[in-house]
């Protein structure tokens, strides 16, 4: 079995606070490095009620704090949204503070609406493909006291968590390749491209001519992330997994909103299309009782030959996502105790 890890977003649920979702994803991450749960990253959103997870860096801090082994990251930093010097300052002083712990997952895409984007980067041109390996390059550079003469990124130089490309489709797959960084791919939103992604990843990597160096890895490492819920039977996980459905929904018609309850998702009346939406939408995830989550997890594994498998669960009520992760890890052989392997190739 590969390694497990886990991608949370700070779900906020109809009812609570934002200060109670924060809470409950610093439990969840004390719990699943007691399960032996490898990595546990934090992924950047905007203007989304629904999510809290909106400065990576400062939450990573108060994570990397509240445990002890368990690897902290990013899935990700959106790159086109920062400038790569705070990056790498942020991100620097994580690893200064957590040596051997940090992952720096970066994304090419805002990860919010177009209006957000434009007051994020207090500029109306958008990062085009063409300027963002320009912008990885920087970041890296201040990494190993190769940033812009005269400037030195403290902490960061010196200080370099593991860099990790994140992608949906096949342009960052091809640039983590190339440069011989780890890939994550976003099955849990991009299922269609899951297979041709990786292809093209392990395509890149094999015909890459950088050299190899601090960065580069000697072989592909490839995770792929995956919705999973887990309950104790199939029935039960299919009514948890009504309002991330519904949720998911609203954000695509432009209304997104916080979490709603499973009696609200289950009460709501769908049109034809969307139900038609949301059952594509479940379909791509894997949800159910013990044996249909262990089928399906076997099945990704299998299909995506993943040397990672990072699990996002999206439920209204913290003690269900627990559960659902405490499921997931017995059904993959986790050793408990939180014996999470330190940092590896990846």
């Amino acid at each position: 079995m590969p390694q497990l890890s886990v991608l949370d977003l700070a779900p906020v649920g109809v009812g609570s606070t934002v200060g109670a979702a924060l809470a409950s994803t610093v439990e969840l991450a004390r719990e699943t490095e007691r399960l032996g749960y490898h990595r546990f990253w934090v992924a950047e959103h905007h203007n989304m009620p629904g999510i809290a997870s909106s400065a990576p860096a400062v939450l990573l801090a108060h994570i990397a704090g509240a445990t002890s082994r368990i690897r902290i990251g990013s899935g990700g930093v959106m790159l086109p949204n920062h400038a790569p010097l705070v990056v790498a300052e942020q991100f620097g002083m994580l690893e200064a503070l957590h040596p051997g712990r940090v992952d720096l997952g970066l994304g090419r895409a805002p990860g919010t609406d177009p209006v957000t984007a434009r007051a994020l980067r207090r500029g109306p041109a958008p990062l085009t493909a063409d300027e963002f390996p320009e912008q990885l390059t920087e970041l890296m550079g201040y990494f190993v006291g190769e940033g812009p003469r005269g400037v030195t990124s403290v902490p960061g130089d010196g200080d370099r968590p593991d860099v990790w490309l994140l992608g949906s489709s096949g342009y960052s797959a091809q640039v983590a390749g190339l440069l011989g960084l780890p890939f994550a791919f976003a099955h849990h939103f991009s299922a269609a491209n899951t297979l041709p992604a990786l292809a093209l990843y392990r395509e890149a990597f094999g015909r890459s001519s950088v050299e190899r160096g601090t960065h580069r890895l000697s072989e592909p490492y490839a995770m792929v992330c995956a919705s999973v819920l887990a309950a104790e039977d199939d029935d039960r996980a299919r009514y948890l997994a009504g309002p991330g459905a519904l949720a998911f929904l609203r954000l695509r018609q432009g209304t997104p909103g916080r979490l709603p309850t499973p009696e609200e998702a289950a009460a709501y009346r769908y049109s034809d299309i969307e139900r038609r939406f949301v059952d594509d939408r479940l379909a791509q995830q894997i949800i159910g009782g013990p044996d249909t989550v262990a089928k399906g997890i076997a099945t990704l594994l299998a299909d995506t030959r993943a040397d990672e498998l990072m699990v996002t669960t999206m439920v209204h009520d913290p003690a269900d996502r627990q559960r659902s992760y405490r499921l997931v890890a017995e059904l993959s052989g986790l050793p408990e105790s939180g014996s999470a392997p330190g940092s590896d190739a990846a």
